[in-house]
């Protein structure tokens, strides 16, 4: 066999699907991509600040720093949802939309990420400690449950000056994962609201 038709008869071999056991590996479906939105709408009471502020990336433990849409069925396991999942990592899909509900308030000079080098007289850190919907036995739906742990560090000082915790909830209308992504952008939804309003009433430029 000549090197030429060796060479091609591998190549045609490593075109073809793995195998296992004889029979061909199932392609996996591609996901459905999902994005939630950041708020737009804000109390007419909310100060217009003077100072310029960085969104860190929350901290999210293992299970939730992912693409993966979690679900808990019992306390001890996280699953996920087959063929969806978010448009970007949980964690830094928050960063986005709390970046993008600041400004949309019109009322703050300059909001950015860690990356853009914006120099900053507030950095918001922030735990996402919840994202995930629960399933409970007996339930048709799941709820969604976020919990985000924020705090404000003035600069250059890397001073804590105030922090809180948000948490909200909002069941599903069907256990559908469209109705379960509407339950996710509900609760967000009112997070971005009360942390934005929090941090913008709270820090004091000095």
């Amino acid at each position: 066999m000549s090197n030429t038709t060796r060479r091609g008869l591998l190549l045609a071999a490593a075109a073809l699907p793995l195998t296992a056991c004889g029979g061909l590996i199932p392609q996996a479906p591609p996901s459905n991509i999902y994005n939630l939105s950041p708020k737009t709408t804000f109390p007419d009471s909310l100060p217009r600040v003077d100072w310029q502020l960085v969104v860190e990336e929350p901290y999210a433990a293992g299970g939730l720093d992912s693409h993966k849409i979690a679900i808990y069925t019992n306390p001890y396991e996280v699953k996920y949802y087959a063929e969806a999942r978010w448009a970007e990592r949980a964690p830094r899909m928050v960063q986005t939309l709390l970046v993008e509900s600041f400004e949309n308030t019109g009322r703050i000079v300059a909001v950015g990420r860690q990356s853009v080098g914006l120099r900053s007289d507030f950095n918001l850190k922030s735990d996402l400690r919840e994202f995930q919907a629960v399933l409970k036995e007996g339930q048709a739906a799941p709820e969604v449950i976020i919990v985000l742990q924020v705090k404000l560090i003035a600069q250059p000082r890397q001073q804590i000056v105030a922090s809180a915790t948000f948490e909200r909830r909002a069941v599903a209308k069907s256990a559908g994962i469209l109705n379960v992504v509407e339950a996710f952008d509900d609760a967000l939804g009112k997070i971005l609201r009360d942390t934005v309003a929090w941090a913008m009433t709270t820090a004091k430029k000095e």
